[in-house]
């Protein structure tokens, strides 16, 4: 991915939870204070692909399927002309993993304090976590008001 260093970008990481979609109206308010741009990920990962057995799950992950689906979420969280200024990246892979190479040179990195997974009374999810601990850039973890 080419980063132009003069660019503001601000990155968000979007999963479907609330969580992510609060998070993605924080980047886009703030890279509007900024003059920035917003990259939104979804992160798509297979159960079971990197241990002893085999996947639990269709291979056959219909990325353009996943891509139609990320830009209704985002027109639905954000309104058609929002939406539109929105870049939007789908990448296979471990997301937090994903999130942090995606967030170098970033101006900020921006991800919901809880996805889908994980438990309900965890103050922060294990991506959310992760990457306040190992992102290259400021973090801001968005909470969503109806945890």
């Amino acid at each position: 991915m080419d980063k132009d260093a003069s660019e503001r970008r601000v990155v968000v990481g979007v999963d479907g939870s609330q969580s992510s979609y609060e998070a993605l109206r924080w980047a886009v308010r703030y890279a509007g204070l900024v003059g920035g741009t917003v990259d939104a990920i979804a992160v798509w990962e297979l159960p079971g692909l990197y241990g002893w057995s085999a996947p639990a799950v269709d291979m056959d992950v219909d990325e353009d399927e996943t891509r139609q689906k990320m830009s209704r979420e985002l027109t639905d969280v954000l309104g058609a002309d929002t939406a539109d200024s929105v870049r939007t990246r789908v990448v296979h892979g471990n997301p937090a993993d994903v999130l942090l190479r995606a967030a170098e040179g970033a101006e900020v990195l921006v991800v919901g304090s809880r996805g889908r997974g994980g438990f309900a009374r965890a103050l922060l999810g294990s991506v959310s976590q992760h990457v306040s601990q190992h992102a290259s850039c400021p973090v801001v973890i968005v909470r969503s008001e109806k945890q």
